[in-house]
């Protein structure tokens, strides 16, 4: 290995989306209505679930940590394609490329698994109503979240640490908007054909085993929806099941493109296309199927706006009647 392949780098150059400037402001306007929607949706759907009592709920405590993890992968990459649209420079630092792979592919594997538990109560909930409460315990609850975060925590650390502790060969740009494992695997000096495949078998693992969950829990809730007697409860547990299936298809889709197609077919163009669906696109869907189409969810949003609006009435009229008489008690004035 000669001289200028042991350089240690300082930062890479991010390829972005698409290097035609009449295209950054809408793009810019565009991943910013994406990005701020998935921030709002998930916040929104954290702090509804933690503070509303009526749905501290089995489902809605997955559902909870499924919506922190799409905030965290959304994170890990929006503000960062915002910036470039703004700044116009496309660089991203050594360490903070590393962490940027490290956090991404932790939350990614996380989102795989944590949404086939969400399939998984919904399958209990609907095939086995009397025995819900019996199976979703809080200990299992634990359980299938807890684990998802613990093996996705180790794949990325493996992964991040086997691709960077190699040599680069002095060539810097990543031809992707963030730094992902296949791109930059490409940049290293070393034979990259272990890791491939070891990306391979792991990424073809977590979609496929993830994936058998949640069509299995369908094909069971589609048996369960067919022995309905009800018109009704079948025509809503379609459209339950139907948008749900959107988010599925869309995650898996675009993942199944990018890591198990083949190498002849592969194309860092189209890929950059199919990332920002699971980067960007899916993390805005969730909350809006999984949250804003339930009904329980818009209650515990009625109630806590109709909670704030009375408060600030409440105290509003207070410091009204006490301007009046000429003098404000002390929670106002330290309020």
């Amino acid at each position: 290995m000669d001289e200028h392949n042991t350089t240690m780098l300082k930062e890479f150059i991010l390829m972005g989306i698409t290097d035609r400037p009449e295209l950054q402001a809408p793009f810019f306007v565009l991943f910013l209505i994406i990005y701020v929607t998935a921030m709002v949706g998930n916040l929104g759907t954290i702090i509804l679930t933690k503070i509303d009592d009526r749905i501290q709920t089995p489902m809605y405590f997955v559902l909870r940590y499924l919506a922190f993890i799409d905030l965290g992968y959304s994170t890990a990459v929006g503000p960062k394609i915002l910036a470039n649209f703004v700044a116009n420079l496309n660089t991203i630092p050594y360490n903070w490329c590393a962490a940027q792979l490290a956090f991404f592919i932790m939350f990614i594997i996380s989102e795989l698994f944590v949404m086939s538990a969400m399939v998984y109560d919904g399958y209990v909930a609907i095939c086995d109503p009397l025995l819900y409460t019996v199976v979703m315990l809080q200990r299992v609850c634990w359980v299938l979240v807890a684990v998802p975060y613990l093996y996705s925590a180790f794949l990325s650390l493996i992964t991040t640490i086997k691709i960077f502790i190699l040599p680069f060969c002095g060539y810097n740009v990543i031809g992707h908007f963030y730094c992902d494992s296949l791109p930059l695997l490409n940049l290293l000096c070393s034979s990259t054909h272990e890791m491939k495949l070891m990306i391979l078998i792991f990424s073809a693992f977590n979609l496929v085993s993830s994936l058998l969950i949640v069509l299995v829990s369908y094909t069971l809730f589609l048996v369960a929806i067919f022995r309905m007697n009800s018109a009704e409860g079948r025509c809503k547990a379609f459209s339950t099941c139907g948008s749900h299936l959107i988010v599925v298809v869309v995650l898996y889709g675009t993942l199944f493109f990018m890591y198990v197609q083949p190498k002849s077919s592969h194309s860092f163009d189209t890929d950059k296309m199919a990332s920002v669906f699971y980067t960007l696109v899916v993390p805005m869907l969730n909350p809006m199927i999984y949250s804003l189409r339930n009904k329980e969810i818009k209650g515990a949003l009625h109630r806590i706006w109709k909670k704030s609006v009375q408060t600030f009435y409440l105290k509003f009229s207070v410091e009204c009647m006490y301007n009046k008489l000429g003098y404000r008690p002390l929670f106002i004035l330290h309020g």
